[in-house]
């Protein structure tokens, strides 16, 4: 028996942990994923920075507030 076990994108992430998409075939940005306990807190500024140099996509142009002051991501 094997003790090897594959962990799932959510299981390897702790609570604080943001993730960021790539698509395995082009290498692009598919999106950002930020954890519940975070949701309303900026994204940090070295994740921001790493978006727009080298994917050139800055993740506060996509924030949006709804009608109920929410931050959507």
């Amino acid at each position: 028996m094997s003790d090897n076990h594959e962990l799932t994108f959510e299981e390897s992430l702790e609570d604080t942990d943001f993730g960021l998409i790539v698509c395995g075939e082009t290498g692009k940005l598919k999106g950002l994923w930020v954890p519940t306990e975070m949701g309303d807190d900026p994204v940090p500024e070295s994740i921001i920075r790493m978006c727009v140099e080298i994917f050139g996509i800055d993740p506060e142009e996509f924030e949006e507030e709804t009608s109920d002051g929410q931050t959507l991501h």
